[in-house]
C-alpha cells in the first residue's frame, strides 16, 4: 500500500473528536484546543457529572457552535471503555480523534512500601484504559481508513524515577502499546503518538504528588530542573491540537516529551 491508497486526514472542521478524561487538566485544556481549533463535535468523559457540566460550558465558550457532549463513565474498567466507545461512535458519528487521558488517584512510593496486593490494581487503571480503547475504537477507524489516537503517558516511561517503579512500568506500556499500534495501524491510516509531561502545573495528579511526603520532595527538585517553566496544561493541549491535525499527517509512532527541561527524555 502506498500513501496514494490512503485517504487525506480529515481537517479538524470535519472530525469527531472524544477525549476521555476530559473534564479537568490535560484533557480539558485539549478538548478546549480543539473547540477553538474548529472541531464541530466534541465528547468529553469524566466520572463528575459537575465537572463535566462545568467542563461543557468551560469548552461551548470558546465554540458555540461545537456540539459538546459529556458522558459518564469509568475507562479503567473494560465495560466502561466498551460503553464509551459505543456512545461515542454513535453520539460522534464516527470518532475522528480519540484522545486518553485517564489519571487515577495514585501517587508515587519507594517500591518496599508498596503492598503487593496494590501491584496490579495500580499497573491496570494506568496502563489499561488506553488499549481497553484503542480496542474499541481503531475498528471503526480502520473501517473508514483514518483516524488520530493520542495518549498520555508520563516521562516517568522514559526515566528510572525513585517511587515510579509501579508507576513508570505502567506508562512504558502505554508508550510502547502506543508505538506497536501506530506501525501496526499506519496501513489504514491511523496515525498514533504519545504526550509524556512530567509535572504540569494546575493538575489534580501535580497537586497531589507536590502535595507532601516523598513525592513532594522528589518532585520539588524536579521542578528546580524546569528553567523553562514547569508546563500548563495548555502546553501539551496546544500540541494534542498540532498532532491531530493535517499539518503532523507524517508523525507517528512518536513519545514527545513536554517538561520545560527537567529531563532530555
Amino acid at each position: 500500500m502506498t500513501t496514494s491508497d490512503i485517504a487525506p486526514p480529515k481537517d479538524l472542521k470535519d472530525c469527531g473528536a472524544l477525549v476521555v478524561g476530559g473534564t479537568a487538566g490535560i484533557g480539558l485544556a485539549t478538548a478546549v484546543g480543539l473547540a477553538e481549533a474548529g472541531a464541530p463535535r466534541v465528547m468529553i468523559v469524566g466520572r463528575s457529572a459537575e465537572r463535566g457540566r462545568a467542563a461543557q460550558e468551560r469548552i461551548s465558550s470558546v465554540n458555540p457552535s461545537c456540539a459538546v457532549t459529556f458522558l459518564s463513565a469509568d475507562a479503567t474498567t473494560l465495560d466502561g471503555a466498551v460503553y464509551i466507545a459505543s456512545a461515542a461512535e454513535r453520539i460522534l458519528g464516527g470518532v475522528d480523534i480519540l484522545v486518553s487521558t485517564t489519571a487515577p488517584d495514585v501517587r508515587p512510593e519507594l517500591f518496599a512500601n508498596i503492598p503487593t496486593d496494590d501491584i496490579a490494581r495500580t499497573f491496570n487503571q494506568l496502563a489499561l484504559p488506553s488499549m481497553y480503547l484503542a480496542s474499541e475504537i481503531v475498528p471503526h477507524m480502520t473501517a473508514r481508513k483514518g483516524g488520530v489516537i493520542i495518549n498520555v503517558a508520563s516521562d516517568a516511561a522514559k526515566t528510572a524515577t525513585p517511587g515510579e517503579s509501579v508507576i513508570g512500568a505502567a506508562k512504558a506500556a502505554i508508550v510502547m502499546f502506543s508505538r506497536t499500534l501506530a506501525i501496526e495501524a499506519k496501513r489504514n491510516g491511523i496515525r498514533v503518538n504519545v504526550l509524556t509531561p512530567s509535572l504540569v502545573n494546575g493538575t489534580g495528579s501535580t497537586e497531589r504528588i507536590t502535595s507532601d511526603g516523598f513525592s513532594a520532595k522528589l518532585f520539588a527538585k524536579a521542578a528546580q530542573q524546569a528553567h523553562l517553566g514547569v508546563p500548563e496544561s495548555e502546553d501539551l493541549a496546544a500540541l494534542a491540537v498540532f498532532l491531530t491535525s493535517p499539518a503532523a499527517r507524517r508523525l507517528t509512532g512518536q513519545a514527545i516529551s513536554v517538561n520545560g527541561g527537567i529531563s532530555a527524555a
